[in-house]
């Protein structure tokens, strides 16, 4: 048998890659020219089919490396927050930022900034990846980082249980390269527990306001018990879902102490939030000031601080530069439609929920709204979470309340037990705007909190309008 040649072998492979970039970039272009999509996920998967490596071979080309981001919430906004950060120092970021962040999502990113020779020139990689798929996007990017935020229950019909989704975390970070730093959130009890899993001490970060707290878990919270002996965690302080300062009353398992925490926290609605970073081998604090809201992204915020400081950056330019962030589509979005104020809020699970609806009630004094609930794949076709669901909080607060999407009807069942009052529940996106737009006094602020594809219809309709850019242009 003849021995393999390496310059034939490597003719053979550029040449696949040149044909898998190509073929993607062609079906990217196709996509959006016919406007059945960004070219967001579909060129990954053609790629992919034409060169199963092609994202591994693009990943080696950064100059710098990668980052990539997972979690059940808050992986979009952490993403363009990391990279913002990049670009502001000058770096060429490549990054997934429409959220498609399946490995085809990532790979489509990879090609959209690739040659029609087949390079990647660019200097850094920031990836939201998947839960489910963080195993093969480790084992393909070798990231130089990776950042996990939290774990709450989603999308049971695809995910199963916290657990189940923890250990395929947990394997894929005891791949990580040697040379690789894993970021995790010390407030989530399951993150933790992978984090004391991993054989390279982790970087933890943690919020320290007991001000912002609350001192009683959601009835709906996911992770209660000590993994070591089963016994119910005691929880000094609580911030989002089970995310907070907890305890095992046995002494078997307590929260990491953070090496960067968020103090002085202060909120003002949607619009702003401001902290202050302590970091345990910083000899000064950073005072942060960004345009966005609610708890949940003082988290993504940190998160993305404590991301920059990994990757080199300063944390006096971090701060200054996150002055003129702006939000990710559909995440915490405004736009103007027939004299009203529209706020875009994602919202996908029990723990997200709640959070907004705590952030538009109590935080931005919210009156009108029109929540649309999905069951498509990409929302998880099991609804039933929507009983864990704190919509009490609506009871005397909602004027306008519009229940939309293709499960409007199941929503206004929930609002009918919840005892709000509701608008009938309208399942046609421009038929749910118009009725929203009827119930809002004009110079008013609408928010619209909505399961994934629910707000993707939307937006859709509100683009077809004229009031909002496609999501790949954002």
């Amino acid at each position: 048998m003849m021995p393999p040649n390496p310059k034939i072998d490597g003719t053979y492979s550029g040449t696949v890659l040149w044909m898998a970039v190509l073929a993607g970039k062609a079906t990217a272009a196709l996509s959006r020219l016919t406007r059945r999509g960004g070219g967001t996920t579909l060129p990954g998967d053609v790629a992919r089919l034409i060169d199963p490596h092609v994202l591994r071979k693009l990943a080696a080309d950064l100059k710098f490396g990668s980052i990539v981001i997972t979690g059940t919430n808050g992986k979009t906004t952490t993403a363009r927050l990391i990279s913002w950060l990049l670009e502001g120092a000058g770096h060429r970021v490549v990054s997934n930022r429409s959220g498609a962040n399946l490995i085809f999502g990532a790979t489509a990113a990879a090609l959209e900034s690739a040659s029609g020779s087949g390079r990647l020139r660019a200097d850094w990689g920031v990836f939201e990846i998947d839960e489910a798929s963080l195993p093969k996007a480790i084992d393909e990017i070798q990231p130089k980082a990776a950042l996990v935020l939290n774990l709450f229950r989603d999308q049971l019909d695809r995910y199963g249980e916290l657990e189940s989704i923890a250990k395929k975390i947990e394997a894929a970070l005891a791949n990580l390269p040697a040379s690789s730093t894993a970021l995790l959130n010390a407030d989530d009890p399951r993150v933790a527990e992978i984090g004391s899993t991993l054989g390279h001490p982790p970087l933890w970060f943690g919020l320290d306001d007991t001000t912002v707290a609350e001192h009683e878990l959601p009835h709906a919270a996911d992770a209660r018990t000590c993994p070591r002996c089963g016994a119910s965690l005691i929880f000094d302080a609580v911030y989002v879902g089970h995310d907070g300062v907890y305890r095992c009353p046995n002494g078997d398992f307590e929260r990491p102490s953070p090496d960067i925490t968020a103090q002085k926290i202060k909120l003002d609605g949607f619009d702003n939030i401001a902290m202050t970073v302590h970091s345990k081998k910083a000899t000064a604090d950073q005072r942060i000031a960004l345009p966005l809201g609610g708890l949940y992204n003082a988290y993504n915020v940190l998160a993305a601080y404590t991301a920059g400081i990994t990757l080199g950056l300063d944390p006096t330019y971090i701060a200054h530069r996150l002055r003129d962030f702006h939000a990710a589509f559909g995440r915490q979005e405004r736009m103007e439609f027939r004299g009203r104020h529209l706020n875009l809020v994602l919202s996908k699970n029990p723990a997200g929920f709640n959070e907004t609806l705590r952030t538009a009630v109590d935080l931005a004094n919210g009156n009108n709204f029109l929540i649309a609930l999905n069951d498509r794949k990409a929302d998880g076709t099991d609804v039933s979470w929507i009983w864990d669901v704190d919509f009490e909080r609506l009871q005397g607060k909602a004027r306008a309340l519009i229940p939309g999407g293709n499960r409007a009807h199941d929503l206004a069942v929930r609002f009918k037990y919840a005892g709000v009052s509701a608008s009938p529940p309208e399942t046609d996106p421009g038929r749910a705007l118009d009725a929203l737009v009827k119930a809002t006094p004009e110079g008013e602020t609408a928010h619209l909190l909505c399961t994934y594809t629910a707000m993707l219809d939307l937006r859709a309709e509100l683009v077809r309008r004229g009031w909002a850019k496609p999501y790949w242009e954002t």
